[in-house]
């Protein structure tokens, strides 16, 4: 990849990351932290693991970090696509 970002790859982690904040904080309180794994097919249709984690961002009971990567070989990880957004605690 020598630092290019993969389309691909990128687009099958925005993808993930949308589905991953369809839930709302109340429901991602009751199962952070977690996450798992999976093996997949990417928007351009090439093989791909799917990593998801739901994280608290700073103390237990606030905010949710959500995490994605998604990558086409494990020996390729420090390669993958990753985004992370912030669900916020309900004031």
């Amino acid at each position: 990849m020598g630092g290019r970002l993969d389309p691909d790859l990128e687009a099958a982690a925005e993808e993930e990351i949308a589905r991953a904040c369809d839930l709302s904080w109340a429901q991602l309180a009751r199962v952070a932290p977690w996450g798992d794994s999976y093996d997949g097919i990417t928007p351009g249709g090439q093989g791909a693991t799917y990593e998801r984690g739901y994280l608290w961002a700073e103390e237990e009971g606030g905010d949710v970090l959500v995490e994605v990567a998604v990558y086409v070989h494990p020996e390729l990880q420090d390669h993958a696509a990753r985004r992370t957004r912030l669900i916020r605690r309900p004031a």
